[in-house]
């Protein structure tokens, strides 16, 4: 480090110190501060003053989260190996690893390994995979913060147990990003009573520079993307004056128009501008990067695949377009840039629609506090404990006792019951009380020596084709049930939807009939009320910490003062809001009732996330059907949500007391929504994932349409002979706990009772309800049209203003 001009850290020096006493930890550094090396040089350091406590063979496993990681993980430790003069072997092993490189390093393992969670587990399934474990001196789980709260998370945390089961003196170290619960996020990781502990957090901390791109003007009625080719102009020069700028968009689709728009601002950029993202080729992807790398490239348009890992040293500048949705996010993002200690992260955020400057001045502020997101750690995901059990049967076998023993230390599985893991055994030995009449479920077999063992060779290689957590998203054809294909919809978003409901699709009135397999049937309809389509790419949740900020932040709004240049430059725009009707403080829950020729709009405004407030209109929708009869269509953005009827709706203070009770909460949630319906689809994952299902079959892979049907068919037999199935129960937790949010959604009820309600009955539409309308109409107008309606809606607001 001296002959290269550089100096340790001091939470490196921490990090070496504490491994030389013996400890495992976590180090907690900013991005491009050196984590890796922090870890990595202390088990160099330490087999430097005492090799003869080192063997042949793998000393040091390295687990991360991307395969992108590995490779420049690899380089830069093999680099530093070379130059303090070890013969060391620095090896990667992940999905795209040839098999002829695999076998050399089953024969003689690396002193070196970097893989993912995934391939360790491909690693357990080999007969006698003790042998490569009995000598590791330590295990580094890297990017903790991007495991923890997945599934993912949950087979590093098994094999953290079962390592240290292998191996009772291994140091367990992992390294992360801030997160909010750092004391917690080292404690999933290292349960064990046994190790030594350190949490070492770097003092110094990574400058960060946001700077809001403002619009020309503001539009005091707002609406989402109308900024977009318009922002263009202001892009180009940040792009030219940085030498390579990483613009990070949320979906794909959003990635593609930005490329096409940027090219169209600045046909000089072409070969210039690269786009990266989760459909790109994979050889395209790496040449990207590699390009990226070597400074090659001016800019590349990108989603989250670029979010964590790779150290761009070229990249001086970051775009975010739009909202990040989140506080963590948003600053691993601004982390691309200024990959060194010394530099400063500079990130631009570009809004797509004025309103977005609110969040701009709440993420300046969250990160000013150093206020970021939590990550909760997953508990007792039964799916992922079959799929293990299965592993190690697969390997070198297990006793119950001794597996029992092990899974009750890790976090996720410290609540097993033994009755739950005598459920998960008879589940591997033969299929449940259910499944018993069929041979494929009875994959494992008890030995006489008491060892759990798979004898079947064909078993044995499915399971190892099958081996992980990772299932991917589903669209699902939408059909005339007369015949006549209209277009894809995603799964997430049908399968909440009751039969005969009517959604919007290619500007058409659709009403559900049926969803088989992977196909939505449908017939025309009528209905003056319809569903607007919501997209999982174009609905990452609003993180909670974020939304609490916005709530603030609109607070300081209603103030006749403030510093905030964000918030002064939307003056215009809080003007209108306040004398049309109310800036909601963060102790106010508003709700606005309008009416127009369109209908009756009722409008309510938690802040809190799109899928909260999905949830929220379809309760309320729920509950005012149980007063008066009435259909509605619902839209809804992360501000707040609409409910749209062509008939009168009864409000009053009296009716909103009732329609956000606490009372009888989740059951009016199941009564608004199709649970069962999304508790099937939630099974076909939970289905692969425990081996009910096998997605890959020697060299074929299953459709969706075929999984969904094989787990569709299961789903109905166990709830109709096992209802207390484990894995049932899990698809149902999942539902209530991740896509309808049950706990946050708890907890904005509560905050929304504790505060006040603000209602106001107007003639016209509101800065605040505005985009909420637009979103309503955009899946069922053409562009052209959307933008008449507008348009048109504008005028008439302006209109009624003056009266």
């Amino acid at each position: 480090m001296a002959k290269s001009g550089n100096a340790p850290f001091d939470f490196q020096q921490k990090s070496w110190q504490a491994y030389h006493q013996g400890k495992s930890g976590m180090v907690v550094a900013p991005t491009g501060f050196g984590k890796t090396f922090s870890i990595f040089l202390a088990v160099v350091i330490d087999y430097l003053n005492h090799p003869q406590d080192y063997q042949k063979g793998l000393k040091l496993l390295w687990v991360s989260p991307l395969r992108s990681l590995a490779k420049d993980l690899a380089k830069a430790m093999s680099l530093a190996i070379n130059d303090i003069g070890l013969d060391w072997q620095v090896s990667v092993r992940n999905g795209d690893t040839p098999q002829k490189e695999r076998r050399a390093q089953e024969r003689l393992m690396p002193d070196i390994l970097i893989t993912t969670p995934e391939t360790i587990q491909l690693l357990f399934t080999q007969k006698n995979n003790s042998k490569w474990f009995k000598n590791l001196n330590c295990l580094v789980v890297d990017e903790w913060h991007e495991l923890l709260g997945s599934k993912r998370g949950v087979l590093t945390e098994l094999a953290v147990g079962r390592l240290l089961h292998i191996q009772p003196k291994l140091r367990i170290w992992g390294i992360t990003a801030t997160i909010g619960n750092l004391e917690e996020a080292a404690e999933v990781l290292m349960p064990y009573p046994q190790l030594k502990k350190q949490l070492i957090t770097s003092k110094l901390k990574k400058k960060i520079d946001i700077q809001p791109v403002f619009p020309d003007g503001v539009e005091v009625l707002p609406w989402a993307g109308h900024l977009g080719r318009s922002m263009a102009s202001k892009i180009i020069p940040i792009i030219q004056k940085h030498r390579t700028t990483l613009i990070f968009t949320n979906t794909r689709g959003q990635a593609e128009l930005w490329y096409q728009i940027i090219l169209e601002a600045a046909p000089d950029l072409a070969g210039l501008l690269a786009i990266h993202h989760g459909s790109i080729d994979g050889k395209l992807r790496i040449w990207i990067e590699d390009s990226i790398a070597s400074g090659q490239l001016k800019a590349v348009i990108c989603t989250s695949s670029l979010d964590l890992g790779v150290d761009f040293k070229p990249v001086d500048c970051v775009i975010q377009i739009g909202s990040a949705k989140g506080i963590a996010r948003f600053v691993q993002r601004a982390g691309r840039s200024g990959h060194s200690p010394y530099e400063t992260s500079v990130i631009y955020l570009v809004p797509t629609n004025t309103l977005e400057l609110l969040e701009a001045s709440a993420l300046k502020q969250a990160y000013k506090d150093q206020h970021l997101e939590t990550r909760a750690p997953v508990v007792l995901p039964y799916d992922v404990l079959v799929q293990y059990l299965v592993t190690l049967a697969t390997g070198d076998g297990f006793t119950a006792n001794d597996i029992y023993f092990q899974l009750k230390q890790t976090h996720a599985f410290k609540y097993l019951t033994e009755e739950d893991f005598a459920w998960a055994i008879q589940f591997i030995t033969q299929g449940g009380s259910t499944l018993k009449s069929y041979e494929e479920f009875h994959k494992v077999a008890k030995d006489d020596d008491g060892f759990y063992r798979v004898k079947n060779k064909r078993i044995s290689m499915l399971h190892r084709m099958n081996v992980g957590v990772i299932v991917s998203d589903s669209m699902l054809k939408v059909k005339f049930k007369s015949g006549g294909y209209i277009g894809m919809i995603e799964e997430f978003f049908i399968s909440k939807l009751k039969p005969k409901t009517a959604f919007i699709l290619a500007g058409r009135t659709l009403e559900l009939d049926k969803v088989k397999d992977m196909t939505v049937y449908v017939k025309s309809t009528k209905a003056k009320n319809a569903i607007t389509p919501s997209w999982m790419g174009g609905r990452l949740p609003l993180s909670s910490k974020l939304s609490a900020y916005l709530r603030l932040k609109l607070s300081e709004a209603a103030q006749i003062q403030t510093k905030d240049k964000e918030l002064q430059f939307l003056n215009p725009l809080w003007n209108l809001q306040q004398s049309q009707s109310h800036i909601p403080k963060n102790d106010e829950f508003l709700v606005e009732y309008i009416q127009t020729k369109d209908g009756y709009h009722l409008f309510m405004y938690p802040f809190e996330g799109r899928l909260v407030h999905e949830v929220m209109s379809a309760l309320m929708a729920f509950r005012l059907g149980k007063i008066k009869p009435l259909s509605f269509t619902m839209a809804m953005n992360d501000y707040g949500f609409e409910l749209l009827s062509d008939q009168p709706i009864p409000l009053d203070e009296i009716v909103l007391k009732k329609l956000l009770s606490e009372d009888n909460l989740m059951e009016d949630v199941i009564g608004s929504i199709n649970a069962s319906e999304m508790a099937s689809r939630a099974f076909r994952d939970i289905a692969v994932i425990s081996g009910l299902v096998i997605q890959s079959a020697f060299g074929q892979v299953q459709t969706n349409k075929s999984l969904q049907s094989s787990s569709g068919l299961i789903f109905r037999v166990l709830e109709e002979h096992e209802p207390q199935n484990l894995l049932l129960r899990q698809a149902y937790e999942e539902v209530f706990n991740q896509q309808l949010e049950e706990a946050r959604l708890r907890e904005a009820i509560q905050r929304i009772n504790n505060g006040k309600v603000v209602f106001k009955t107007l003639q016209s539409f509101t800065p605040l309800s505005f985009p909420i309308k637009v979103d309503s109409l955009r899946e069922s107008l053409s562009s052209e049209q959307l933008d008449k309606r507008i348009r048109r809606l504008q005028q008439q607001n302006e209109q009624w203003q003056k009266v």
